[in-house]
């Protein structure tokens, strides 16, 4: 059991830093959001990078910090009945509907492997005046889709625990 909780940490631990790594993200966002609002509003110069770049930015704090969220349980949830159930329940019923957040990652997972490599290959840029490359951002969906999978798993792991012994014996 050593080697299960010595795994259950390993992965609760990639998951933390990957949010501390992402999260800055957020003000790099904001900082490109606001030169953009200035530019244009108070110089009249509005620019033809800043929307999408924060675009591409947000989308890689998205994906690549859907691991740490889920760590933190901060993913959306019905709660009308979830909420209420005892722990050992909403375990239960987290085992179910694992087959769903296993499949829905398996695709991103393959698809996003498919996608990025694409437009890696190929270069790929924006069809836009800017013209940025995609492909970053791209490469950012199966890293992201990975690491989601590997806390999904980890929450796996302690929600069998939790249903077959009623504790949660290795809590993050």
């Amino acid at each position: 059991m050593q080697k299960v909780e010595r795994l259950l940490h390993l992965i609760d631990t990639i998951s933390e830093w990957s949010g501390k790594i992402v999260s800055p993200l957020i003000i790099f966002i904001m900082a490109i959001i606001m030169y953009e609002i200035v530019a244009r509003y108070a110089f009249d110069a509005p620019t033809i990078w800043a929307h999408e770049t924060s675009a591409f930015v947000y989308g890689a704090h998205f994906i690549l910090g859907g691991g740490y969220a889920l760590r933190h349980g901060e993913h959306v949830n019905v709660d009308v009945l979830y909420g209420r159930f005892p722990p050992r329940m909403r375990a239960i019923t987290d085992l179910v509907t694992s087959i769903l957040f296993y499949l829905f990652c398996g695709v991103l997972l393959w698809a996003g492997v498919e996608m990025g490599w694409r437009s890696l290959r190929l270069l790929e840029t924006s069809q836009t005046i800017f013209s940025p490359p995609v492909y970053p951002i791209r490469l950012m969906i199966p890293l992201g889709a990975f690491l989601i999978l590997l806390q999904g798993s980890a929450k796996f792991i302690r929600d069998f625990i939790m249903a077959i012994t009623g504790r949660p014996e290795y809590e993050h």
